[in-house]
């Protein structure tokens, strides 16, 4: 019994020692709690000076949450910007690995297949001939400085094995392996052809110059895209390519028609002197799909004003005439002379002529709408009347246009509507990006 209770009585002091120290811990514990408040209310009263009200610490407050909120949101913009990037790189990787799709293209061995160079083949002309000559299988490499070309002209053939673009001015020389050249370089339009007159003039000429060297040296044929403009206002109806022009060489159409003047005898002072195989083509008004919408020529600016239900503006009294070949007429005209075996210019044009009068009513009528046609001031040095003889290129190449007149505009209608239609759609998603704050 005596061992027992002294086993009760040190089980009673521990507890009373275990009470003790739990008491002791919280006591502790509060004075902590107290202090840490002070030490708080002391940092308050240190951020907030006593000379503050509460309101403007609770302005200062709202707005220390809002930069940091704005901090939080550039930090999420800045990542969203990341990601993006990430998908462009990734969009750009798959399109890259993603095989194109192609016209069909003809296969021809490497004795018949043609390396050619097409100077301008991004322009109206030029990416119709690159169509053709790229399904009949040749190697085509386009050559163009975009001042009127475009590159949505020839996109469609960009990545293939037997196409090329190259950014590149043919008023400085070009050193490439060819056998044949089609040059085509140079503004057609008045508008773009008198924007800069002495471009117009280097081309026509320091640019016929290199196409002529690179042939020499190559020993490549070449045919040069002359115009009807050589003959100015002429006198003599139709014209043949015996006329001789009538040209005047201080006017502002000057620029363009001498210079392909120039450019024609430059190309046969090379065939004679350098024996360099020349062909000129002397192209009459074309038109079709991939015009340049602002040229300024009769049948872009016509169909537009049709299209947007505005005035048909018709220079001087309408009486003048034009003769209107469509583009795959033209295309066709040029591969055969240069397949063929005469030297000599050949008109390329359609033998039926129609007054601009005509023509704007012409226009009016398959567009439809409420536009009406008004005269206007007539234009300085503009041909009175302009019609190609053909017989040439009937006895020679076996040519002559193809597509009436009603079918090739009717095509040509339809491009210029889809041209509008897109140009306001991305007229609308740029305003709408740009206008959004």
């Amino acid at each position: 019994m005596t061992a027992t209770k002294k086993r009760l009585k040190i089980v009673a002091a521990a507890l009373l020692v275990i009470l003790f120290l739990v008491y002791l811990y919280r006591a502790i514990s509060v004075s902590a709690g107290g202090m840490s408040s002070i030490s708080a209310g002391e940092e308050v009263q240190a951020r907030w000076p006593p000379t503050e009200s509460p309101l403007q610490r609770s302005l200062q407050m709202a707005y220390e949450e809002q930069n940091l909120l704005i901090r939080e949101q550039k930090a999420e913009l800045q990542r969203t910007r990341e990601q993006l990037a990430q998908l462009e790189e990734q969009i750009r990787s798959l399109q890259t690995s993603t095989p194109r799709k192609y016209r069909k293209v003809k296969y021809l061995n490497y004795k018949n297949r043609k390396r050619i160079l097409i100077t301008g083949g991004a322009g109206f002309v030029g990416s119709h001939l690159v169509d053709d000559l790229m399904v009949q299988g040749h190697e085509v490499i386009v050559v163009d400085n975009f001042f009127t070309g475009r590159k949505r002209n020839v996109e469609h053939w960009l990545g293939h094995e037997n196409f090329e673009l190259i950014h590149h001015d043919i008023v400085n020389p070009l050193f490439i392996e060819i056998d044949e050249i089609y040059h085509l370089a140079s503004p057609a339009s008045p508008p773009h052809y008198m924007y800069n007159p002495v471009k117009t003039i280097k081309t026509n000429t320091m640019g016929t110059i290199n196409v002529l060297g690179l042939a020499k040296r190559v020993m490549a044929k070449v045919l040069i895209a002359s115009t009807s403009e050589v003959y100015g206002d002429p006198t003599v109806h139709p014209q043949p390519e015996t006329y001789w022009g009538h040209v005047n060489p201080i006017g502002p159409r000057a620029c363009y028609d001498e210079g392909k003047r120039v450019s024609e005898t430059l190309s046969y002072a090379y065939a004679k002197q350098e024996k360099v195989q020349v062909r000129v083509a002397r192209i009459f008004n074309t038109y079709g799909p991939r015009m340049h919408m602002n040229d300024g020529r009769v049948v872009s600016n016509f169909i537009l004003q049709a299209l947007r239900n505005e005035t048909i503006t018709v220079y001087g009294n309408g009486k003048q005439t034009r003769s209107f070949q469509y583009v795959s007429d033209l295309v066709d005209g040029m591969i055969a002379l240069m397949g063929s075996n005469f030297t000599q210019p050949v008109n390329l044009g359609n033998p039926v002529e129609q007054t601009i009068g005509e023509f704007a009513e012409i226009i009016k009528q398959l567009v439809g709408g409420p536009s009406v046609i008004k005269q206007t001031k007539a234009m300085e040095d503009d041909p009175q009347r302009r019609k190609p003889d053909i017989t040439r290129a009937r006895q020679y190449l076996q040519w002559e246009p193809k597509v009436p007149l009603e079918t090739g505009l009717q095509r040509t209608i339809s491009y210029f509507r889809n041209e509008l239609a897109r140009s306001d759609r991305f007229q609308e998603s740029s305003n709408k990006y740009f206008d959004t704050p």
